[in-house]
């Protein structure tokens, strides 16, 4: 009898250990948040150029197979001050569901930072990190210039040759 209640409390031990273990590595771990970004001074973005492989406009071009999308210097201005004085990442997203998207290889979101953002590209589905520090304070505004290159074996263009889809952001808070 004395070696069954021996063996029970060393189980429940070893069980709330096991517990404890499994549960201290999510302790540490950050949380992610959809940044606001409505105060951005843009509504709707509209391409300055889109140009085919064949170097000609792509209403123009007889067989594409692949289009460049220029959007030039687009502004963010990022709603933070939840998030001031902590330390975060923020993070570039791509939409998975994009009309007329049929592969992610066929659409590739490329930027180039202009200040505290890094440059850098996305697929579909993906996140990129474009910042990390100590959140300075209640606005993050920084400027953008976006291409999208398009790859036409994976995308079926409307007949007006218009792409539309929203990135966003993310911030990821580490406790």
């Amino acid at each position: 009898m004395m070696g069954t209640k021996l063996f029970l409390k060393f189980s429940r031990f070893r069980l709330a250990l096991l517990g404890a273990l499994l549960l201290f590595p999510m302790l540490g771990m950050a949380t992610t948040y959809r940044l606001d970004d409505s105060a951005s001074p843009r509504s709707r973005v509209a391409p300055q150029m889109t140009l085919s492989d064949e170097g000609r406009p792509l209403a123009e071009s007889l067989a594409p197979r692949s289009a460049t999308v220029r959007y030039g210097r687009i502004e963010y201005r990022l709603a933070t001050a939840s998030f001031v004085g902590r330390q975060a990442r923020i993070y570039l997203v791509v939409p998975t569901n994009i009309p007329g998207l049929r592969a992610p290889a066929g659409l590739q979101l490329v930027w180039q930072g202009s200040g505290r953002f890094t440059s850098g590209a996305a697929r579909p589905g993906e996140r990129r990190l474009v910042w990390s520090g100590v959140v300075p304070g209640a606005w993050m505004q920084e400027s953008l210039d976006l291409t999208l290159e398009l790859n036409l074996a994976y995308f079926q263009l409307p007949a007006n040759n218009t792409v539309g889809f929203e990135s966003y952001f993310e911030i990821e808070v580490t406790p």
